[in-house]
């Protein structure tokens, strides 16, 4: 690993120091950031950019990694408002633009991730239905870091405001960070005009119950929420629980993730 990281580290000084070589690199590289997969599901056809193993595993596992999420999708109504918070490069927002004609709101703060969310969107044509929103979202309002143990197209495990982890652990040793705006789901909905959600994706990452404590006002009509909880992060689990019955939704399946302790809790009001 240590040779590799050498060979590599030589190879990136040799081309900074080479004009023609640097024009080559840049013609691959713009080669490989145009590669794209296309994906079927029912009767959907999709595109997404694949530049990468991380986004090519996420574009080849699109209808076997979380078939539950994509049954959730399924029973919204037509032309609904759908909010993907932790969109990612937007497989969850691109199906649901698609498939149930949803105008999409995808929050996704990752400098890595938001380049290849708007390519997905431009591939399958969903500029007028997809809006990013490059906007971390937690219990309050102001700057903070985003941390990530991920850089890679398509990566995950992040932060945002806090020092802990999915696991409920100490966020130890990020990878890359930067200071971006947080709000909450109310006021980033009043002061954007962003459309009160029909249905609500969350998968951030562990801080999940701190996005729902600020949504009291924009989920009050709210038909469905699909949140991703880890049951032996016992805070998180507990303040969900609590949240989700104050707002009026009953928990109807836990959807299990692969993992013994990750599951998506499908929510639905009462």
């Amino acid at each position: 690993m240590k040779l590799t990281k050498s060979l590599l580290a030589q190879l990136s000084n040799l081309l900074l120091r080479s004009d023609f070589l640097l024009r080559v690199f840049q013609i691959f590289l713009d080669e490989m950031l145009k590669k794209s997969e296309t994906v079927f599901h029912k009767k959907n056809k999709m595109l997404f950019a694949v530049p990468n193993q991380m986004t090519k595993y996420r574009a080849r596992t699109f209808s076997s990694k979380e078939p539950e999420t994509l049954e959730w999708i399924d029973s919204f109504t037509e032309n609904s408002v759908f909010w993907d918070i932790g969109a990612n490069v937007g497989i969850y927002s691109i199906y649901a633009g698609l498939s149930k004609s949803s105008k999409v709101f995808a929050f996704e703060p990752s400098v890595f991730n938001l380049e290849f969310l708007a390519r997905n969107i431009n591939l399958n044509a969903l500029q007028d239905q997809v809006t990013i929103v490059p906007i971390a979202l937690s219990n309050k309002i102001g700057m903070n870091k985003f941390q990530m143990k991920n850089t890679s197209w398509g990566g995950a495990l992040s932060t945002f405001g806090e020092d802990f982890d999915q696991y409920g652990k100490s966020f130890d040793s990020p990878l890359f960070e930067y200071s971006i705006p947080g709000s909450t789901i109310d006021a980033v909905g009043y002061y954007f005009g962003i459309d009160p959600p029909d249905y609500v994706k969350i998968d951030v990452d562990g801080i999940e119950h701190l996005i729902l404590e600020g949504g009291g006002a924009i989920l009050k009509n709210t038909k469905s929420i699909l949140l991703e909880v880890n049951t032996n992060f016992e805070i998180q689990l507990n303040n969900i629980n609590r949240i989700m019955k104050q707002l009026g939704f009953k928990l109807i399946r836990k959807c299990f993730m692969g993992d013994e302790t990750f599951y998506n809790f499908w929510w639905e009001r009462v």
